[in-house]
């Protein structure tokens, strides 16, 4: 089916023949990717072919909590064997350029969600699970090629399954998060469920850079404030200590910086940048962890 016939088929909203629709390209390469902004007379949306557990995670998950820090989901198309959302548009600047106003809120957004969602048994079956993630990050672990990350990584999955769950976008880099004056939405749920609660704090602050054309620019003291603030407003309230909060930190972080490790040694692309910047960044924080737990 077409793109046009699906656009055809939307029923929730009212689109005109004369809407402009346009596809989207992703921010690292930009390369077009399954997403359309529809623009009518009066208002925009966002056509997105859902990829794997998406479509259930707006369902069952995201729609329960009706946080606008979520976009809305008008409309379900299915066609083809496929699903396509239709949704709200969301105004505003991503975070990729890291300023203290947008860390706020995209802070606020998951704060939000994540006290709704604190160790929700009934909603940890749906969307990306703690099941299906565990799978992934096991199989990280198999391409490390370096003892001491893999020393360190087997004490990071034993404690992946012993935090406190709650909802987290696993994917939720700075081009994820789009901030307006009040408010942040957080987008591209494609890997959304009930985790370990550090999951998508540490992927939103692990990869910033101070140097001013980096992808993702977040200076030393946004990130100090980031964990402080975090902390303040959601885990204190758990009843999590400080001290436990900053040496879980630093496992999460330290998972985020083998992922290059891991692309690197499975697709034999040892030569590549990433690699070559990143498994020296991911051995100092293993090291960073031993002397931690050493004290």
């Amino acid at each position: 089916m077409s793109l046009i016939d699906i656009i055809k088929r939307i029923n929730a909203v009212p689109i005109t023949e004369q809407a402009v629709v346009t596809q989207l390209k992703h921010v690292e390469d930009g390369e077009p990717y399954q997403v359309w902004r529809i623009d009518t007379d009066t208002t925009q949306y966002i056509l997105k072919e859902a990829k794997e557990d998406e479509a259930e995670t707006y369902h069952l998950i995201l729609s329960r909590l009706q946080d606008d820090c979520i976009p809305i989901l008008y409309q379900t198309i299915c066609a083809d064997g496929k699903n396509y959302l239709l949704m709200e548009y969301a105004d505003g600047e991503n975070l990729c350029k890291c300023d203290r106003v947008k860390l706020t809120l995209a802070l606020n957004a998951l704060i939000s969600l994540q006290k709704k969602t604190w160790n929700n048994h009934f909603l940890a079956a749906y969307g990306y699970s703690f099941e299906k993630s565990l799978r992934g990050r096991e199989h990280r672990g198999e391409y490390l090629n370096d003892p001491l990350l893999e020393e360190v990584y087997q004490k990071f999955m034993r404690m992946y399954h012993t935090v406190p769950r709650a909802l987290c976008h696993d994917d939720l880099l700075p081009f994820n998060v789009i901030a307006s004056d009040h408010k942040a939405v957080l987008i591209d749920w494609e890997c959304g469920g009930i985790l370990p609660y550090p999951t998508a704090f540490a992927r939103l602050i692990a990869h910033g850079e101070e140097t001013e054309n980096a992808m993702f620019f977040m200076t030393s003291e946004d990130r100090a404030f980031a964990i402080d603030y975090y902390y303040n407003n959601l885990l204190q309230e758990m009843g999590i200590s400080y001290t436990e909060w900053r040496n879980t930190l630093e496992y999460f972080l330290f998972f985020e910086y083998c992922e290059w490790v891991f692309v690197g040694n499975q697709y034999n692309t040892q030569n590549s940048e990433f690699y070559k910047k990143y498994l020296p960044i991911a051995r100092q924080q293993a090291n960073k962890i031993k002397r931690m737990e050493n004290k």
